[in-house]
């Protein structure tokens, strides 16, 4: 798995035009990503929890986020989109202002995530790493679909992990209620079904024959915000490992070369997997990479997929004409025919 060559931030082609939405765009690699993409003429619509959450958490706010994106790039065209992905309401209330303010989408980066949490929910009643990292990105690409379908060859890009690769998949027991609850597994789990979920959002739009694509990618060992998760009650351990995974593996800027190559590169198909092309994917240059045997199984997939439709309300109308008005109302994407 070699890439043909140095792809580094600095071969983002000309994004003049477009239109992002990050979620978790406020540190990390988030932030990284959307300092790359403006710099380059996109229009960055950032999307996080409000100052008052993640301030005394230890994270930036999308403010001082964007303070400090313009700092590198005065003429970023930034906008600040509130976004709970631990709240279907919060999620629905964003996709509705979404649509009031824009009239389409080109890129969307399903990046925010949780790592390593102690057992606990979301408010409304999921594992909080998976409500977080799956039900959350699959309710909100579901409801900014329409606005994806209407912009010539969009995309959506989910982050997944190196730690699918340890995953244990349990379609029956996705909330680990009647396994043991190992953080770490957990964890894993949720980011072997980022994989799945992508590949089969790919599917579909194959299937629909329209022109969005579905990748995913990974960006190795590297430092970022995630830390702030795994260790919310220590500011020595997060510390540690924030600067030994900066030493041994990647820091966030080349950490998010992963996500900048599967969002801009014209070299992808649906399904695709972008991730460090160094020593076990752990750092290096981005390029396409493997995945488990697991995170391709079509079965496992479409039963995933279901079970998402499920919980989250949420189904997906893979109809250009969709209306944007009423994709962003609760219900409404679920009733409507595909």
């Amino acid at each position: 798995m070699s890439s043909a060559k140095k792809w580094t931030e600095a071969d983002v082609p000309d994004q003049t035009g477009k239109r992002v939405l990050v979620t978790g765009a406020n540190s990390g690699i988030g932030l990284e990503t959307a300092r790359g993409l403006a710099a380059r003429g996109a229009e960055v619509v950032m999307a996080c929890r409000r100052e008052e959450v993640l301030v005394p958490l230890g994270e930036r706010s999308a403010s001082t986020a964007m303070e400090e994106i313009r700092g590198t790039c005065p003429a970023a065209k930034l906008h600040y989109l509130e976004l709970d992905l631990a709240s279907l309401a919060s999620i629905r209330a964003a996709a509705e202002d979404f649509h009031r303010r824009f009239d389409g989408l080109d890129i969307l980066i399903n990046n925010a995530g949780v790592m390593w949490l102690p057992p606990s929910k979301t408010e409304d009643g999921f594992e909080l790493q998976l409500g977080v990292n799956h039900f959350g990105h699959f309710a909100l690409t579901g409801l900014l679909l329409p606005a994806l379908l209407r912009a010539p060859a969009s995309r959506v890009v989910t982050v997944s992990s190196l730690a699918h690769r340890t995953a244990e998949l349990d379609l029956e027991d996705l909330d680990y209620l009647r396994r043991p609850y190992k953080t770490t597994k957990v964890y894993s789990q949720t980011k072997l079904i980022n994989l799945l979920f992508a590949r089969e959002l790919g599917r579909r739009l194959e299937a629909a024959g329209v022109s969005t694509l579905s990748v995913a990618a990974h960006p190795g060992l590297a430092s970022s915000n995630l830390f702030l998760s795994a260790f919310r009650n220590s500011k020595v351990l997060r510390a540690i490992f924030d600067g030994s995974v900066s030493w041994i593996g990647q820091n966030c800027v080349e950490g998010a070369r992963s996500t900048l190559y599967a969002v801009t590169e014209s070299d992808l198909k649906n399904g695709d997997y972008i991730g460090p092309q160094g020593f076990q994917e752990l750092w290096g240059y981005p390029g396409h990479t493997s995945s488990t045997e697991i995170a391709s199984d079509v079965p496992s997939a479409k039963r995933l997929w279901e079970i998402s439709e499920r919980r989250t309300g949420v189904e997906y109308n893979f109809r250009r004409d969709a209306s944007s008005a009423s994709a962003g109302l609760p219900g409404l994407v679920r009733d409507q025919a595909r």
